[in-house]
């Protein structure tokens, strides 16, 4: 493009010259006349100086710019409420095999002070009287703690989320998208929780959801390859776009975030969708079904293989995703999909809290003693392999001309376990403990031997809601109930009490969205949480009734909330 400027210029110049002889021979005396003609030469250098410029941007444009970035920008205070949180931990353990043990002498003789038994007997004196008089016997309670009960406000608390979205056209039908996240509280960027309940426990599946620091995470990164071959197949790889997916986005004011169910599916995974879109073979506009596979766990590789003894198993996702209908008004979507080998966990960090230090780590707890407000950061894997999980579930919303949007999800979970349990317990099931003596013979500990169950367990879950047109914005209005064994994935959802979705009870939301300007809202809003089983947002565990718990008949390894509420005001900035 420079070169063809430069001709044009020169040609004028040329012409300029050859004009000026045979006006001087005409008119030798018309100055005005050459005045006027080095006046348009000047204004046609200008213009093609121009040109030129913004030429050379244009090029450097189509050159340099091929990612496209948009995103979002949010601050909220949230007044959180908690009431009657309840800590009443005990263990299950199988005093019979215990008591068969100790009376062959296994853990020592019980009336020296210094073998195993003696000391167990003098540091548990309930237990010793208990031992003594033969009431413990077959699989009963072993309570470590005594209860404790609270009511925990925390009147302000500030955070922040920034969402920058990457878009780059590689050909013409492959593109990439991804997305960068950083969400952190208002002083505080430590990136590690002390954990006190599964929603503080960070892992890879939540990392974009969980308050860490003031850095910037990979949500999401992945390519679609649409009209394979001249077919209405795709194809995409990546880490995927697999939150906020329909109708959880109406109570984040925004498009359809993601692609499965947000009632089922709110949890980052990397892997592939091979889609097909249907609508163009049977006329229903926007019709697609998709294969969606996954890997949820890396059960090998970081996790000191090389030792040999690792005994956890990848865990695998695969289903199907299919938007029956997707006009614009009427959107039907259907949800089925399994998880294989589910692990009592998932490896991540997190700071031990110093209540189970006291109970699991005694020698190192004395240590603790003398730094009350330290906690130590550990690293944290699964123990082993607890069973198999299934989800389905149907989702319908109707968007009327005017702007009015209603919705209602059901949901379906199932458990498969395998009778396997680590400390926590197995899947939807408790583990039983046995005594064993460590290493050096010289303390008794226990440990988890087996789950209190293995069968399998149905759970559900309902969620339903509406948002209207209101003077300045929009008002919105949800419920979600979820059974004692309600097992979503949707433990990436940013509610900081904890994901409403995966609740065991009943939740109610209202909000009143306020329209700044088409690229800016503010948003009112009130969560109230009433459980009514434990366990929410975690396969492991059997979960119990958050009454019997307040009662004393119940137990927990982690403190149990009761009901709360979350009272909380954000601004969101588009860009």
């Amino acid at each position: 493009m420079r070169t063809l400027v430069a001709i044009v210029v020169a040609q004028a110049l040329g012409l300029a010259a050859m004009a000026s002889p045979a006006v001087y021979a005409a008119e030798q005396t018309d100055n005005a006349k050459i005045t006027e003609l080095k006046q348009q030469l000047a204004e046609i250098t200008q213009e093609l100086e121009s040109l030129n410029s913004r030429v050379n941007k244009t090029e450097r444009h189509a050159a340099l710019d091929r990612i496209t970035f948009t995103g979002d920008f949010r601050v909220r205070a949230h007044s959180l409420h908690y009431q009657d949180v309840t800590w009443n931990p005990a263990i299950l353990v199988n005093f019979s095999d215990f008591g068969a043990r100790a009376m062959a002498g296994e853990y020592g003789n019980p009336a020296d002070a210094n073998s195993p038994l003696g000391k167990m007997m003098a540091a548990n004196p309930a237990l010793a009287t208990a031992f003594q008089s033969g009431q413990l016997s077959g699989v009963m309670p072993y309570v470590l703690a005594a209860q404790t009960r609270q009511d925990i406000d925390n009147d302000i608390y500030y955070n922040t989320r920034l969402r920058l979205n990457l878009k780059a056209q590689v050909w013409d039908n492959v593109d990439f998208a991804g997305r960068l996240s950083m969400y952190k509280n208002w002083g505080d960027s430590t990136g590690v929780q002390v954990f006190d309940s599964w929603r503080s426990f960070t892992m890879d599946g939540t990392d974009s959801a969980n308050t860490s620091g003031d850095w910037l995470r990979v949500e999401r990164a992945y390519f679609d390859w649409r009209n394979i071959g001249g077919s209405e197949f795709y194809l995409s790889i990546g880490r995927r776009p697999s939150t906020y997916g329909p109708p959880s986005h109406y109570r984040e004011n925004e498009l359809r975030g993601g692609t499965p169910s947000g009632h089922l599916v709110n949890f980052n995974f990397d892997g592939m969708t091979i889609g097909y879109k249907l609508g163009e073979l049977t006329g229903v506009e926007g019709q697609v079904v998709r294969f969606c596979y996954g890997q949820g766990f890396e059960s090998q590789w970081g996790n000191g293989e090389l030792f040999g003894d690792t005994i956890t198993k990848d865990t695998h996702l695969g289903g199907f995703n299919i938007d029956a209908i997707n006009d614009g008004n009427h959107f039907l979507q259907f949800t089925l999909f399994a998880a294989k080998d589910i692990n009592d966990g998932f490896k991540g960090t997190m700071a031990f809290p110093n209540q189970l230090a006291s109970i699991f780590a005694p020698t190192m707890y004395q240590d603790l003693q003398k730094f009350d407000n330290f906690n130590f950061v550990t690293r944290v894997q699964p123990s082993g392999v607890i069973g198999d999980m299934y989800l389905g579930g149907v989702g319908y919303s109707y968007e009327t001309d005017d702007e009015m949007k209603f919705f209602a999800s059901f949901g379906w979970t199932r458990t498969v376990g395998n009778g396997y349990a680590g400390m926590f317990g197995g899947l939807l099931s408790d583990a039983v403990f046995t005594a064993e003596l460590n290493s050096d013979g010289s303390e008794i500990i226990m440990s988890p031997s087996t789950a209190d169950s293995n069968e399998n367990h149905d759970g559900y879950g309902v969620y339903v809601g509406m948002q209207i047109p209101a003077p300045y914005g929009k008002f919105g209005l949800e419920y979600n109930y979820g059974s004692k064994y309600w097992t979503p994935f949707t433990q990436a959802q940013d509610d900081p009490i904890g994901s409403k979705l995966a609740t065991r009870g009943h939740v109610i939301e209202g909000y009143y969205i306020f329209d700044v300007n088409p690229h800016m809202f503010i948003k009112l809003a009130g969560l109230y949480y009433d459980y009514e089983y434990t366990g929410s947002g975690t396969p492991v565990g059997a979960p119990q009734k958050v009454s019997d718990v307040l009662k004393g008949t119940a137990y927990s390894l982690l403190p149990v909330i009761d009901t709360a509420f979350d009272v909380n005001a954000s601004l969101t900035v588009n860009f």
